[in-house]
């Protein structure tokens, strides 16, 4: 796609999304407050983004997405999905991912899907993916900030459609979406994982009830 339609495609996205609620820090009372036997929706629903028009189905089912002829700084994203409750990992849920390379391309033509990928979370709610740390593109006049999108489902849950960020990216302040407040908790950090410098994001996404 042209990304000089990036702006109009996106808005539709965006009009199209409705918010998932925001954020909030989980505390040990909203957890174990609630009565016996009621169903309990906790406070920490992950917030929803646009999809953005780079959106490709049929990924393939990955957790390795380092390619041939693919050059960027390698890191391992990561995390655990949980039910609205904020404590009880989901398996079987289906998580994508899909971001543009180094050079703010995205693959959106060919059969090696570069960046993109989908996998499902374990007994424990887990997933992972190996992929590299995004490049930047121009939506319009400005650079978007560094992003990975996510797709997650999972049967007894709402869809969720979103974008992390990363901790630092001054592009975020001017960026229509990452600026936002309830993109705040997907702003991450970029961590040294162990002694040989291997790099880690972790993003635990909280999913709503249907």
């Amino acid at each position: 796609m042209d990304r000089k339609k990036f702006l109009t495609t996106a808005g539709l996205a965006a009009f199209a999304l409705s918010a998932c609620g925001s954020v909030k820090p989980i505390s040990a009372e909203s957890k174990t407050n609630a009565p016996a036997g009621s169903k309990f929706v906790g406070d920490c629903n992950t917030t929803n983004d646009i999809l953005g028009p780079f959106y490709r189905p049929n990924a393939p089912t990955r957790s390795n997405l380092i390619t041939n002829g693919i050059s960027g700084t390698v890191v391992t994203l990561k995390g655990k999905v949980f039910k609205a409750d904020c404590v009880t990992p989901l398996k079987n849920a289906l998580v994508e991912i899909w971001h543009c390379n180094t050079k703010g391309e995205y693959d959106n033509e060919t059969n090696k899907f570069d960046q993109r990928a989908k996998w499902v979370t374990n007994d424990e709610g887990e997933y992972s993916f190996t992929t590299i740390l995004p490049g930047k593109y121009l939506n319009g006049k400005l650079f978007r900030p560094a992003h990975i999108h996510f797709r997650v489902n999972q049967e007894n849950s709402k869809e969720l459609i979103s974008q992390i960020y990363f901790k630092g990216d001054p592009h975020i302040t001017e960026d229509p979406w990452a600026s936002q407040s309830k993109a705040e908790l997907r702003v991450l950090p970029i961590s040294l994982e162990d002694v040989k410098g291997n790099l880690s994001v972790i993003f635990d996404i909280y999913l709503s009830d249907k």
